[in-house]
């Protein structure tokens, strides 16, 4: 058996050799025949997919520009923030002292105090002035409808001829830069009258497109 064995080996090997060619060849002659991919579908793929890529990354790009032009704005808008507060407590002081001085002592001042009190006047507007061309704007909240974010209610005064919660007088003025509030108005309202209507109810911010 041994014999038969080692004789049938290399025939054996070589049957085997031969199906395998064999196999190769047909699965050769199978993909040659099968439908190929069109070239011109495959480049139609690749570019749709490129051109998504591309608008993704563009969107991307406008979306980052429009973000950094909006800090950009907002970091020179806002960066007096606290020097204007501050320039805001010194007009305060400048208000203070002239409404200290009594109508009557104003009508008879000399030439000297006249000219003080000019003076004064003058720096306050100045001071003022200055401060709005670096986007500071003084609210005008009288008439408008009570609004928290931009009032501070002080006190309440009977009035049933106004709506109610509309702001009557200003104790303190108010001043906004940009779109936010520097300082809200100190203010007092009214009581008593019909409810405010919310057609008149406008954004302090309307009055300077005004």
């Amino acid at each position: 058996m041994t014999d038969d064995t080692t004789k049938n080996g290399p025939d054996a090997t070589a049957a085997d050799a031969a199906a395998d060619a064999a196999a190769y060849v047909e699965n050769e002659i199978a993909q040659e025949e099968a439908p190929q991919p069109d070239a011109l579908e495959l480049l139609k793929a690749e570019n749709g997919e490129l051109r998504d890529r591309y608008l993704r990354l563009a969107a991307e790009m406008d979306n980052l520009r429009r973000r950094t032009e909006r800090e950009v704005k907002d970091a020179k808008s806002y960066s007096v923030a606290g020097f204007a507060r501050d320039m805001l407590a010194v007009s305060d002081n400048l208000r203070r002292a002239l409404d200290a001085i009594p109508a009557e002592v104003k009508d008879a001042a000399d030439a000297g105090l006249t000219t003080l009190i000019e003076g004064v006047e003058m720096t306050e507007r100045a001071m003022l002035s200055t401060l709005e061309r670096h986007g500071v704007r003084k609210l005008e909240p009288v008439g408008q409808k009570f609004d928290p974010n931009f009032h501070q209610a002080m006190f309440e005064v009977p009035n049933p001829d106004v709506p109610n919660n509309t702001v009557v007088q200003v104790v303190q003025a108010g001043f906004s830069i940009g779109e936010r509030v520097l300082r809200p108005a100190m203010v007092g309202v009214a009581k008593g009258g019909p409810k405010a209507a919310e057609a008149e109810t406008n954004s302090v911010f309307d009055e300077k497109d005004a």
